[in-house]
């Protein structure tokens, strides 16, 4: 690969600047099963734990939301 120019290694550094990272702990099996899974789907690794973890919380989110409604509009509201 050839030298990166001091323009390109500026507007990495600038690129990973805005993320933070995060490290998770987990067995080499599940490693491997979490790479075999996303590969899969054509889709990387990191990519797959975002897409997962986003999920989750937008289904966490609902149920809390709904378990709200049901207290409000059900016999704890009246």
């Amino acid at each position: 690969m050839p030298e990166q120019t001091e323009a390109q290694k500026k507007a990495h550094k600038n690129y990973i600047a805005k993320f933070a990272r995060l490290e998770i702990r987990t067995t080499a099996e599940k490693r491997d099963a979490i790479q075999a899974h996303a590969e899969a789907r054509s889709e990387s690794v990191n990519s797959f734990i975002n897409r997962a973890i986003a999920e989750t919380m937008e289904r966490d989110s609902a149920a809390a939301a709904a378990a709200e409604g049901r207290i409000e509009g059900g016999e704890a509201g009246e």
